[in-house]
């Protein structure tokens, strides 16, 4: 079996929504959606989403990366896709991570900065740019904690099964019926 590796560029097809920190909810469920789908085949690379863009790379065996591919190019939120690295690979170098994502950081501004580009737009980048942006997602420092704001609204917006008054009264029981129970098995 051959190992490859394997970098794109896409421009996303969905309204981008404000999020006050976290993910964007659509890059969260891509997320989801690649992790739990490359720890099944042992794929690794990470991702990047700026200005609507994303750089995604990945790295596996070459029918496991080719196969996710293709579904990328299938999926409705991605367009314009764009192949900027696809080769043979010797050893892994993204070995613990299933997709690891680096959030808006300082060093993809200082990237962008370094290079005069005043968006994010991978498609543009040169084979160098792609090694760079490549092993900044490697060496990306970033809490990789996945926070999916719809999801979080939901739960927020549950109400609650017993008041208050409930809660408390079914606390105390417990507690009566812990120490009857404590109380009956010391007299024995």
């Amino acid at each position: 079996m051959s190992l490859m590796r394997l970098a794109y560029a896409s421009e996303a097809t969905f309204e981008a929504k404000s999020v006050e920190k976290g993910v964007e909810p659509h890059v969260a469920r891509i997320l989801m959606t690649s992790r739990r789908n490359n720890g099944k085949c042992q794929l690794v690379g990470g991702l990047y989403y700026g200005d609507n863009r994303f750089f995604q790379y990945l790295e596996g065996e070459e029918k496991d990366v080719l196969e996710t591919y293709q579904r990328i190019q299938k999926d409705s939120r991605h367009k314009n896709l764009i192949t900027l690295i696809e080769e043979p690979l010797e050893a892994r170098t993204f070995e613990n991570w299933s997709m690891k994502y680096v959030p808006l950081s300082r060093d993809v501004r200082r990237f962008l900065d370094d290079h005069g580009l005043n968006r994010f737009d991978p498609a543009s980048f040169s084979s160098g740019q792609c090694e760079e942006m490549i092993e900044l997602i490697r060496n990306s420092s970033q809490d990789q904690k996945l926070v999916n704001y719809d999801e979080a609204k939901t739960i927020e917006k549950r109400p609650n099964a017993f008041s208050v008054g409930q809660r408390t009264g079914l606390i105390v029981a417990a507690l009566c019926l812990v120490g009857a129970l404590f109380a009956a098995g010391s007299m024995l």
